[in-house]
């Protein structure tokens, strides 16, 4: 059985959008971008809601991100070499490759497409992952804390509810970004 991974990128106050809704605080750098390059390389699907969605997408549609460099090409490949499920009740269409868009979070659907994957899932954006734990079908918790303080905006984990984790491994970066990763007890 393959494993649902929640892996975001949050700040050390445990935000992955500012109040303003931007994430444009990430202290990326090519250690970082790479590390998460391989990531999404043992990725099979990605669950995203639609605004995490719509801003992936790019790494299809806007071929000029790619041929920026080596290690954007890289991650646009690994990219696009999984496919997508997009939840929305909104989205209409959409624009990539290997996509479907499901209007509702169905917790049986996503057990079954689990049990039947030969790669792991990764599942994107807060409200989604919230749903997903809700349900415990979330296997693994993979955090990028960034050495950021933001005071406020949207909380990279669910509140309201109760999640023991076990810590499975940890990396640091120079630039101060730590990567966590957790296995989600009680499952």
């Amino acid at each position: 059985m393959a494993k649902l991974i929640y892996a975001t990128n949050v700040s050390l106050d445990g935000y992955i959008e500012d109040e303003r809704g931007a994430f444009d605080w990430f202290p990326m750098d090519d250690e970082v971008f790479a590390f998460h390059t391989d990531l999404l390389r043992s990725v099979g699907t990605f669950l995203y809601g639609r605004r995490l969605y719509e801003a992936m997408a790019v790494w299809e549609t806007d071929a000029a991100l790619a041929a920026q460099s080596d290690l954007m090409a890289d991650f646009s490949s690994a990219w696009q070499a999984a496919s997508k499920v997009v939840f929305s009740t909104r989205l209409a269409e959409v624009s990539t490759a290997d996509t479907r868009i499901e209007r509702r979070f169905d917790p049986a659907a996503v057990a079954e497409l689990k049990a039947t994957a030969s790669s792991d899932l990764t599942i994107g954006g807060a409200d989604l992952a919230t749903q997903a734990f809700k349900a415990g079908l979330v296997d693994e918790c993979q955090l990028f804390v960034l050495p950021v303080v933001v005071g406020g905006g949207k909380p990279g984990l669910p509140t309201g509810m109760r999640t023991d984790f076990e810590l499975l491994d940890e990396r640091r970066f120079r630039n101060g970004v730590v990567h966590l990763r957790y296995r989600t007890l009680g499952q």
